[in-house]
C-alpha cells in the first residue's frame, strides 16, 4: 500500500526528532538561554508532540507537558538501555510526559486476515507499564496503519477484530492505571474510525474506564466534522490534539480559527491537556513558540 503524503511525513518526523535524549545532557536547547513568555493559566494544559530534547524550551514557554511517541520514547529500537537513559532524563529534568502517540506500527495489524492480536496485546502492555514507570497518564491509539481494512475484507469482521483486541487491551490499562485514548483519524490516514461518533462507538463497546476518546481537532477539521461533536460525545473526552487543516502546521502559520472547538471544550468542563501535534517545521522554536501564543490566545477568545 502507498502511504499517504502526511503519514511518510509523521515516519520522516518521529525518525529525525522523536526520541533522542540519550545525549540530553548536553543538547543545545538544555544549555540555551532561557526563554521568557507571559503567560496566564487555563483549565486546559497546553502541550507539544516533540522529542524530549525540546523539554526545557518547551517548559519555560510555559507548556504543560510534553507528548512523546510509543516507539520513540517507550520501546526505541535500541531496547531496554535506550529506555532507561529516556527514563533518566525524564526524572532528570521533572518536565512531565503527559502522553504517547503512535502505540503501534503499521505492520502490526488489528484487523484483516494478518491480524495479530498475541503481537499487538504484549506492546501494549509493554508501553503500559513503562509509561506508568514515567508517570504518564494517556497512551494514544490511533495507529491508522495497523488498523487500515485491506481492500475487499468485510467491515464487521474488522471492527468486531478491532473491538476484540482492544477488549483485551482495556485489563491492561486499568492494572497499569494508564487510560487508552481511541483517537479518530481522517481518511486521508486510514478507512476505519474517522469521526467521533465511529470512535465512541468503539469505547462504548468496551465498557471500561482504561478506555476512553481522543478529540483531535486536525481530524476534524479535515472531516469536515463540526464543534457540536465534542458537545455530544464530550463525556468520553480525555485528551486532545489540534493543528492547522491544510498542512498541519501549529495554530498561527496559516492562521486557522479554532474558537469554535475551544468553545466547545470549554462548554463540556474540559480541563485535560491539549497538543499541538505537527511533523514538519520550518523553524521548530519560532513556530512553537507563536503557536502556544496563539492558541492560548484563541482559548481566553473563545
Amino acid at each position: 500500500m502507498i502511504l499517504p503524503e502526511n503519514m511518510t511525513s509523521r515516519r520522516a518526523f518521529l525518525k529525525t526528532t522523536a526520541g533522542t535524549v540519550a545525549g540530553i545532557a548536553v543538547s543545545p536547547l538544555l544549555l540555551g538561554a532561557e526563554v521568557i513568555v507571559d503567560h496566564k493559566p487555563s483549565s486546559i494544559s497546553l502541550g507539544v508532540f516533540a522529542s524530549y530534547e525540546h523539554a526545557v524550551y518547551l517548559k519555560n514557554l510555559g507548556c504543560g507537558y510534553i507528548e512523546e511517541s510509543v516507539g520513540g520514547f517507550l520501546i526505541p529500537k535500541e531496547g531496554q538501555p535506550q529506555f532507561d537513559q529516556n527514563l533518566q532524563a525524564l526524572h532528570t529534568l521533572k518536565f512531565p510526559i503527559r502522553s504517547y502517540v503512535i502505540l503501534l506500527p503499521g505492520d502490526l495489524k488489528t484487523v484483516g486476515p494478518d491480524a495479530n492480536h498475541q503481537g499487538v496485546l504484549e506492546r501494549t502492555e509493554l508501553a503500559l507499564k513503562r509509561a506508568k514507570a514515567c508517570g504518564s497518564k494517556y497512551i494514544v491509539f490511533g495507529s491508522g496503519g495497523a488498523r487500515h481494512i485491506p481492500d475487499g475484507f468485510d467491515r464487521e469482521k474488522a471492527k468486531a477484530q478491532h473491538i476484540a483486541v482492544t477488549k483485551g487491551m482495556a485489563p491492561l490499562a486499568e492494572k497499569y492505571g494508564v487510560t487508552i485514548a481511541v483517537e479518530p483519524l481522517n481518511r486521508g490516514e486510514t478507512n476505519f474510525i474517522n469521526s467521533l461518533a465511529e470512535g465512541v462507538e468503539i469505547v462504548e463497546a468496551i465498557k471500561s474506564p482504561g478506555v476512553k476518546l481522543l478529540c483531535d481537532i486536525y481530524h476534524m477539521l479535515k472531516e469536515d466534522e463540526s464543534s457540536d461533536e465534542i458537545l455530544k460525545y464530550g463525556k468520553h473526552i480525555v485528551h486532545c490534539h489540534i493543528a492547522e487543516r491544510e498542512k498541519r502546521t501549529p495554530p498561527g502559520v496559516k492562521g486557522d480559527d479554532f474558537r469554535p472547538y475551544l468553545s466547545a471544550l470549554k462548554k463540556i468542563g474540559y480541563k485535560g491537556g491539549l497538543s499541538i501535534e505537527c511533523f514538519e517545521y520550518t523553524d521548530f522554536d519560532r513556530e512553537i513558540k507563536t503557536g502556544i501564543e496563539v492558541l492560548r490566545k484563541q482559548i481566553s477568545e473563545a
